[in-house]
């Protein structure tokens, strides 16, 4: 039973440690689009779109022309602040407050795929602000 016990533990660090270091590869990930659009440089900020999203946009500046015509907030943000990151249904996400360039506070969910050449973003969403908390 001890040993039990103690395997389980391992396997609990292992997994705790392997999210840590996701929730910062994410993080970086999502961070630096963000300074990405900031700075209007799409072809960047495309880098860090999944497949699927690289496949229905099929180039920078008609992926740049969506998210500053869809998401103004992404486009013109500051004061990032990561929020929560989870597992749900097998789909990785991460929560993410940005203020726009009005001042106001938005919440948003990434839904981040990891690739052989590392974390990228397969989707964004808005949530409303009755269920962001």
């Amino acid at each position: 039973m001890k040993r039990l016990l103690v395997a389980f533990g391992a396997l609990v660090m292992l997994a705790t440690t392997a999210f840590g270091q996701a929730n910062e590869a994410i993080e970086d990930v999502i961070g630096s689009q963000l300074q990405a659009f900031n700075e209007r440089d799409v072809t960047e900020a495309f880098s860090y779109a999944s497949p699927m999203i690289k496949g229905v946009f099929r180039d920078p500046n008609n992926f740049g022309t969506m998210v500053e015509r869809g998401y103004p907030m992404v486009w013109d943000n500051s004061d990032i602040r990561f929020l929560a990151l989870r597992e749900e249904e097998g789909l990785i996400l991460q929560r993410v407050m940005i203020k726009d360039a009005q001042g106001v506070l938005h919440t948003l969910e990434y839904v981040m795929i990891e690739t052989a050449s590392g974390w990228l973003i397969n989707g964004v969403q808005l949530i409303a602000p009755d269920l962001a908390a």
